[in-house]
């Protein structure tokens, strides 16, 4: 690819980060744990009983896009099957989408598997 040519968001392929473990709930909803360390976060969950680890739960919409992320599969092939799945329900589906792993990469619960650095 020559630096002139723009990359494709609906190219990129995402992958789960393996320094957030996962799992799911008892609603079949993903959980994803992410471990509050540093000096702030250490004082206050002394001073202020914070917990050492937070869950953030994603509802049926983010589960399922969390459980195509294989590593494999591109943002385009996940958004056919996200409408697959849930149809209309999903639109306007790739600014969702979009927007959805825009906020799993930028908490680094993604990476970008062919993402190329310019």
């Amino acid at each position: 690819m020559s630096k002139k040519q723009k990359q494709n968001f609906l190219d990129y392929i995402p992958k789960h980060n393996k320094l957030f473990p996962y799992g799911e709930n008892k609603d079949g909803n993903v959980e994803i744990t992410r471990q509050n360390r540093g000096l702030f976060n250490r004082l206050a969950q002394i001073f202020f009983r914070k917990p050492k680890a937070s869950r953030i739960e994603l509802d049926a919409f983010g589960s399922y896009i969390w459980k195509q992320i294989d590593g494999e599969k591109d943002v385009w092939q996940i958004g056919k099957l996200v409408k697959e799945k849930f149809g209309e329900e999903a639109e306007p589906l790739y600014e969702r989408l979009t927007e959805f792993l825009h906020i799993l990469r930028s908490n680094d619960f993604i990476l970008y598997v062919n993402l190329q650095k310019k």
